[in-house]
């Protein structure tokens, strides 16, 4: 291989993929679809922003309207809606209750086949929530504007407390309940929160897994931190037993439960937000190895999240709907939650694996509760591919629409998505997005443009995605030329800023290719989302990964400082490198390469060490592939290690010209270690 090949970015490689024929959807799709009128395009043209989004915010039920559609005052801090005022569990619950209430909103299944699904009705939603809003007001001294962590699993109380939240106006933060209790901890200092509700325990894996004990570790590491956690609730995965092994401690732990028995029949009024208030935190992280605290406001994301719900994912509220996704992630929260909810569907919440106790799960629930919107991610579809194949043909579930998120789908599995699961009778949108951005930003609009199996398609309504090369320069539209991309206009749904960070803010996503910096005008701060892409000549985007050093795991953003963090907290570990390598199922993993104290000899207690500290900081979703142990870290002669060759590496290809490292021998070592 050439140096000038080796050196091609991925983004470029990619330019050279076989661009795929149309799909249609089906006419009885669209027919009955949300969104059949072309001229959506027109009126939420460039031009028209940002007055379209009052299309989005129409949607909703307001106390006050808005006075002002978009300050632009404080570049690129934008702030939508301002004036009004709103409630996002009022418009998630109450304002469904003369015409639904009686309908399922949340469908809870339980793991174990066993076990009885568990139907929420609207009307119970709304006394549940009410309870537990009383008990965080009254009996926590909770109150708008407080933080709360959450570190829950997939259960109906996770979407009842985060409603419950924002009927108070408390910011809610949840956190994948598969990150450790450390990972944790770095989330309840940066965002001060003195109270964390967990849970004792849930299934997962045919298991039930003791969740409690993460918990510990967080209020502990999180006082080392200077931040204390005042009480920590825990629900009951069974009511009226406890399952976890961890002991609750005295005077700070409270089982909610047994609480809530003080608050039955309470009802609390949902309080009046200003819509630039904020509704939660979600973190991701980011490439300095410290979390963001993305920051989504009230009014612009609920109308974005519900607007793009109605239109992108059609949903009715006659549709039961099942996003495979965890609410612990922003797909979670916009297309489980707030987005369905908002718009009086019934929404699936699934507490376990997708093929446990084998890969006829997912069908067999998609039968028994007749869903006919599913949403899932490359990942969970590969996997359910390769598990069971021919799976989804033995059971009679029929969807309408199928929603594919977090990662670009190869289009041989798109097909298969298309074919057997979705039996060529849906439609299906390829949707790009990312936790900054509160919902969809590219993806067909299923019944006005054909679906193309690897593509994106073009930009939603309202969105405006520009490319832009690496000098600033913009790269001519439909050229197939890959680039980094970027969107021209705000949108409501985008994050507001970094909690406690506002320079990072706007040193990540808008100064690199922001024309002014002293301009109060929009159209100077075109946003960074950080993926290379390309354009095709018929105006759909192809997302080509991302651009910086965060690896994308079965769509899960992971930052590699992070990981190489936590190596290094192992005492004989001197240099760490995280690089991505491709996997089957979960698209890249992280690969890690560790180099020892000089004196040291590798040993596989060293190695499992270091992957127990990856797990302890970060969580399981940070597992490396591997744990390499290598001599010396391939370099530069000034000292930088080139990730590059030892991505090549872990992915079997040629390093490219090595002749610029000081100690190219190294490369042959570590293949020949690998073979």
């Amino acid at each position: 291989m050439s140096q000038s090949t080796a050196e091609v970015s991925e983004a470029e490689i990619a330019v050279h993929w076989q661009e795929e024929n149309y799909v249609n959807p089906p006419e009885r799709f669209v027919a009955q679809a949300n969104l059949t009128d072309k001229t959506v395009f027109d009126r939420f043209s460039l031009d028209n922003v940002p007055d379209c989004f009052k299309e989005y915010a129409d949607l909703l039920h307001w106390y006050r309207p808005w006075d002002i559609t978009l300050d632009t005052s404080n570049p690129p801090f934008w702030r939508w809606f301002v004036g009004g005022t709103i409630n996002a569990s009022y418009n998630c619950i109450d304002r469904h209750l003369p015409k639904h209430k009686n309908k399922t909103a949340i469908h809870f299944v339980p793991e174990p086949e066993h076990e009885a699904i568990q139907h929420v009705t609207y009307q119970e939603l709304y006394v549940r929530v009410n309870e537990v809003g009383a008990l965080l007001r009254d009996g926590c001294g909770l109150k708008k504007g407080d933080r709360v962590t959450l570190h829950m699993p997939m259960v109906p109380e996770l979407p009842i407390t985060m409603l419950a939240c924002a009927r108070l106006g408390v910011i809610h933060s949840q956190v994948f309940s598969g990150f450790s209790g450390k990972a944790t901890a770095d989330r309840i200092v940066d965002s001060e929160s003195r109270v964390l509700i967990t849970m004792d325990a849930y299934c997962r894996g045919g298991q039930l897994l003791d969740h409690k004990e993460k918990a510990d570790v967080a209020v502990s590491e999180a006082e080392k931190e200077g931040v204390k956690v005042e009480k920590v609730l825990v629900w009951q995965r069974y009511p009226g037993r406890y399952s976890s092994a961890t002991p609750l401690v005295k005077g700070r732990d409270f089982v909610m439960n047994e609480m809530l028995s003080a608050y039955r029949r309470r009802r609390v009024d949902p309080v009046e937000i200003p819509a630039e208030d904020p509704l939660f935190l979600m973190y991701t992280s980011g490439t300095t190895g410290r979390p963001k605290g993305c920051q989504h406001s009230t009014g612009g994301y609920l109308s974005y999240v519900a607007g793009t719900s109605r239109y992108i994912q059609d949903i009715h509220p006659e549709d039961v709907y099942w996003c495979m996704a965890d609410i612990g992630w922003i797909t979670g929260h916009s297309y489980i939650v707030y987005g369905p909810l908002a718009l009086a569907a019934s929404s699936v919440v699934y507490e376990g694996l997708p093929t446990y106790p084998d890969a006829g799960r997912p069908w067999r629930i998609a039968e028994e509760l007749d869903v006919n919107i599913f949403h899932t991610s490359p990942t969970a579809i590969r996997a359910l591919r390769r598990a069971g194949p021919d799976e989804p043909l033995k059971y009679n579930h029929h969807f309408k629409h199928m929603t594919t998120v977090g990662e670009p789908i190869e289009p041989a599995v798109w097909k298969w998505y298309y074919e057997v699961v979705g039996k060529g009778e849906a439609a299906i949108v390829d949707t790009w997005w990312q936790t900054e951005n509160g919902g969809f930003l590219c993806s067909t609009v299923p019944a006005l443009y054909p679906m193309k199996p690897g593509s994106a398609g073009p930009g939603v309504p309202g969105i405006h995605p520009i490319i832009y090369d690496e000098g600033g320069a913009e790269i001519p539209p439909r050229s197939g030329r890959a680039g980094n991309i970027c969107i021209q206009n705000p949108w409501p749904g985008s994050f507001q800023t970094i909690w406690k960070d506002p320079d990072r803010f706007v040193q990540q996503y808008y100064a690199r290719y922001c024309k002014d910096r002293s301009s109060r005008d929009w159209r100077d701060w075109p946003y960074m989302a950080g993926d290379g892409a390309l354009q095709a000549a018929d105006g759909y985007y192809r997302i080509l990964g991302r651009i910086d050093d965060v690896i994308n795991v079965a769509g899960h953003r992971l930052g590699t400082k992070e990981i190489e963090s936590a190596s290094l907290l192992v005492d004989e570990i001197a240099e760490a490198a995280v690089v991505p390598a491709r996997d089957e199922i979960k698209g890249k993993v992280p690969d890690l390469y560790v180099s020892l104290k000089p004196g040291l000899a590798p040993s596989e207690d060293i190695r499992k060490r270091v992957e127990d500290s990856v797990v302890r900081e970060i969580g399981a979703i940070a597992r490396p592939r591997r744990v390499v142990m290598v001599p010396d870290m391939p370099k530069t002669r000034s000292g930088k290690i080139m990730r590059r060759v030892l991505a090549a590496i872990s992915n079997n290809e040629d390093a490219g010209d090595i002749s610029t490292l000081a100690n190219p021998e190294i490369v042959d070592e570590i293949r020949k270690m690998e073979s």
